[in-house]
């Protein structure tokens, strides 16, 4: 009995302690109430080619030789090569009371009818504005009047470790709401480097896209856009586009039809640790410049291959993948500070953003020995370049091709056979007999960088020659 007195008295202690953390929980009921109004689903209508064949029998692959026998024999498909529509699903939410929407572009892009139905059960045709798959954003808007609108908040503003309310339409199961945490702010991702996403634990699913990802406040904070899976639902990782970038790009998209972006004109990679000793950086940080296109804002304000980009606009880089957001989201023609480490010193440059260009490529000839200069320090054969492989791998002038690496320092440094090797150290290679005289100067036990292109892009290496 008295074992359990003491367990009714210890269950009574805790009593406040449960209650207070329960306390602490928000509570989503009337917050869904409010913001549902605003949220629409999306659907879209595509026609696409039946990908069946016209006649029994005949191959689906248009290639296939067989199907030259089936037009000789029986003559063309009746009716011409059949169609059928492909439907999609998404979610977005009303910006402002005329009509305009905000959704992602890869929920409507290349839709030939876009059909909006709103919470209280209405469908309208929607018309494209336009869209950025830069940033995956895409305006619509209907002609409706007086809609309810959703509370635009700050995402500058998020905290990891916040609660934030999804509401969508997951495999077209209509204003479905989840809830979660910040699990991230500015996360990059390969495919979206002008990006900085809102990483969340809120169950996001196809048909979510689109949809809003508001706080607590029940302001949006984000534009819930794709997750990370292996099997095709949630997994744990959602991602959102920040409102503001969102915002910024549909002003764009309303006045002008299209998005601009910043573009300094800089090809970057991270700082290992090994080329931050390489560089006499203490620890790993900013972004390190590969190479900078001729004539882009970079190459005009000074910036310099081998450059380390610590800051832009007084905000530090801790990797490398922080700057392109960071520059994409500049607006185009004004001066930004750009603080770099050049020689073991750091500097401060003045870059006019400019706008970035669709694509740009660059090629030139020279050059056809066939000399070649094998082991040594590194255990690397390397030779010149003739004027086929200069066109063919981008190299106007200088630079020696790598064509066998051996077990040795130029193996530890990462270097593969193809690889292009343009400078050592703050040396640009002429041809192999400089390179070797490069090699030959090389300190023992101190790591130098080593720029090398690798299939069409430019990359740095730490090499270090071990002491004898």
């Amino acid at each position: 009995m008295s074992a359990l007195r003491g367990f009714l008295v210890a269950a009574l202690v805790l009593v406040p302690v449960f209650g207070t953390a329960q306390a602490a929980l928000p509570e989503f009921t009337q917050l869904v109430k409010d913001v549902s109004p605003a949220v629409v689903n999306i659907s879209t209508t595509q026609k696409v080619k039946r990908q069946a064949a016209p006649f029994p029998g005949m191959p689906m692959d248009p290639d296939d030789p067989m199907n030259e026998f089936f037009r000789r024999f029986f003559g063309p498909p009746p009716g011409g090569v059949p169609q059928q529509q492909a439907r999609s699903l998404g979610s977005g939410f009303i910006i402002s009371s005329d009509g305009t929407i905000l959704t992602n572009a890869h929920v409507v892009k290349g839709a030939d009818e876009i059909l909006v139905k709103l919470s209280d059960h209405r469908e309208e045709p929607a018309e494209l504005v336009g869209l950025d798959e830069r940033t995956d954003v895409a305006v619509l808007r209907i002609k409706e009047k007086g809609l309810p609108v959703v509370k635009v908040g700050d995402s500058d503003a998020l905290e990891v470790g916040e609660w934030v309310l999804a509401i969508g339409s997951p495999f077209g199961l209509e204003y479905t709401a989840t809830a979660g945490i910040v699990s991230a702010v500015g996360r990059t991702l390969p495919s979206d480097a002008y990006v900085p996403f809102i990483q969340t634990d809120a169950a996001v699913n196809p048909g979510n896209s689109g949809g809003p990802l508001f706080n607590a406040e029940g302001e949006v904070i984000g534009v819930n856009s794709q997750i990370y899976s292996r099997t095709g639902g949630y997994m744990g990782l959602s991602f959102a586009i920040p409102i503001k970038v969102a915002m910024r790009v549909a002003k764009q998209i309303e006045n002008s039809g299209q998005a601009s972006h910043g573009y300094l004109g800089v090809t970057v990679q991270p700082v290992t640790p090994a080329l931050a000793q390489s560089f006499g950086l203490k620890r790993s940080q900013g972004a390190l410049v590969a190479s900078v296109a001729p004539g882009s804002p970079a190459a005009e304000a000074g910036l310099r291959s081998g450059d380390i980009i610590l800051s832009f606009n007084d905000t530090a880089l801790s990797n490398a993948g922080d700057l392109p957001p960071l520059v994409g989201n500049a607006n185009v023609g004004d001066k930004a500070k750009v603080r770099v480490l050049r020689d073991g010193k750091q500097r401060t440059l003045n870059v006019v953003i400019g706008e970035l260009p669709d694509a740009e490529q660059l090629a030139g000839p020279t050059s056809s020995r066939d000399e070649r200069a094998q082991g040594g320090r590194l255990k690397l054969a390397v030779t010149e370049l003739n004027d086929v492989q200069r066109d063919r791998l981008d190299v106007p002038k200088g630079g020696v091709l790598v064509v066998g690496v051996g077990d040795g320092p130029a193996a530890r440094a990462g270097l593969t056979r193809g690889d292009v090797i343009l400078r050592v150290g703050d040396s640009e290679v002429k041809d192999v007999d400089h390179f070797k005289k490069l090699v030959d100067k090389l300190p023992a036990g101190r790591a130098v960088p080593m720029l090398v292109q690798r299939r069409g892009n430019p990359l740095f290496l730490a090499l270090s020659v071990p002491e004898k």
